[in-house]
Parts: structure tokens; sequence; C-alpha cells
């Protein structure tokens, strides 16, 4: 039996860390309207496990689906791509 990775990956802006150990992170994603043909965006709010809290509202990363991990939880933070500008102006 082969066992295949096949988690899904994905992209956004964390948008809360007030949890401890979890970040809400907000993924964004465009389409064509099947009828309109107009290119719509919709987005989506996922509940992240950050393990060392060192997320930041206004970072960009990157999150793996993983197994369930609370009543929310589904998703783990892999990397932090870009770091926001609102830390950098608290700190």
């Amino acid at each position: 039996m082969q066992n295949t990775n096949k988690r899904r990956t994905m992209m956004g802006l964390v948008v809360s860390n007030k949890m401890d150990k979890t970040v809400v992170v907000k993924v964004e994603r465009k389409f064509i309207h099947p009828k309109f043909k107009k290119v719509v965006k919709s987005s989506q709010k996922f509940s992240a496990h950050d393990e060392k809290n060192e997320c930041t509202p206004g970072d960009f990363i990157c999150i793996s689906e993983t197994r369930p991990l609370s009543k929310t939880k589904r998703w783990r933070l892999m990397e932090i791509v870009k770091k926001g500008e609102e830390a950098d102006k608290a700190s």
C-alpha cells in the first residue's frame, strides 16, 4: 500500500492571534463566474495551529492541512512567507 502525501496547502493573511497557539487566517481566492464571466473575489477564514506563537496580524503565511487538533483547527502553520507591517509598528 502506497502512502502519498495529498495534504492541501494555502497562503493567507493572519487576521487574529488572540488565542493561545492559534491564529485566524484569511484566504482569498479569485474565480470567473460561470454565468456572468466576471472575476469574483471570495474569502474564507481558517483557524491554524501556531506552536511557537510567532505569527502577528498582518503576516502572510503558508498553512497545511492536518489531523483535527480541536473543534475548529484542521490546519497547521508551515512557514511565515512575509512579516506584516502591523507587526513592525507595534514593536
